[in-house]
């Protein structure tokens, strides 16, 4: 697995290069991804917010998810995350913004989401992509994995901008 810090310290690289601010909208890995942007001296250059959102209401609250898609899908789905990530766009002046919500564990599963289902979105104005995985190990070792492939996410968007 990638180093998460030399992961970050590449995301802020892009996302400098590119005059761009990144927004995280966080559940699962509970501002796991903002700590890691945050290691790299002078992220504020290119970090602009995280939220933590690891309730169904704070998610509503804060990043304007609609309560009914929650009900529909689950808290943990691509259309969450989707909604997170443009949540996090639209309450904040970040031009780029990604999304975490799963089951880190060791509880949690339910039918169809087993320990370790993790679902990632990103977007920006123009468009937003989701992402399903499940991860294997640990509460841990789900949570550095999820952080890790966000960041991956990030530079893998970018280079489809």
């Amino acid at each position: 697995m990638d180093n998460i810090i030399e992961l970050a310290a590449r995301v802020g690289q892009a996302l400098k290069e590119k005059g761009l601010l990144l927004a995280t909208a966080e559940s699962c890995t509970g501002g796991g991804v903002a700590q890691a942007v945050t290691e790299i001296a002078g992220s504020s250059a290119w970090f602009e917010r995280g939220f933590v959102t690891y309730s169904n209401a704070a998610k509503t609250e804060l990043l304007d998810v609609p309560a009914a898609l929650i009900e529909r899908h689950g808290a943990v789905s691509e259309e969450v995350a989707a909604a997170m990530a443009l949540g996090a766009l639209g309450n904040s002046r970040a031009q780029l913004a990604l999304s975490t919500t799963g089951i880190a564990g060791p509880g949690g599963a339910v039918p169809g989401k087993p320990v370790g289902t993790v679902c990632f979105g990103w977007a920006r104005a123009d468009s937003a992509r989701t992402e399903r995985l499940v991860f294997a190990g640990d509460r841990r070792l789900v949570r550095e994995q999820t952080v890790a492939h966000a960041l991956r996410g990030v530079l893998l968007f970018l280079e489809e901008a």
